[in-house]
């Protein structure tokens, strides 16, 4: 594996791992107020898109991190819409 795909998965690691706090606390307590709509909604958005930018690039790292990150964005997203 050659040191920029490291790289890549290093900071994709780091970026999704970021939004598993937000999960689960938003889980936990069911409240979303902090939470800005626009913001959970442009993130699941732009992830979404990077995905796609992987796939058709193949870049495993970029595919791998944004499929994990959109399903955690998703989540936020949804817990938004549901809680409010």
């Amino acid at each position: 594996m050659a040191y920029v795909d490291i790289i890549g998965f290093l900071g994709g690691a780091l970026t999704t791992i970021a939004l598993v706090p937000q999960v689960v606390k938003a889980w936990k307590t069911k409240q979303t107020k902090d939470i800005s709509f626009l913001w959970a909604l442009t993130l699941t958005a732009g992830v979404f898109l990077w995905l796609v930018y992987g796939i058709l690039t193949n870049s495993f790292p970029i595919i791998i991190a944004n499929a994990l990150t959109l399903v955690l964005a998703a989540i936020v997203l949804a817990l938004k819409i549901k809680y409010k």
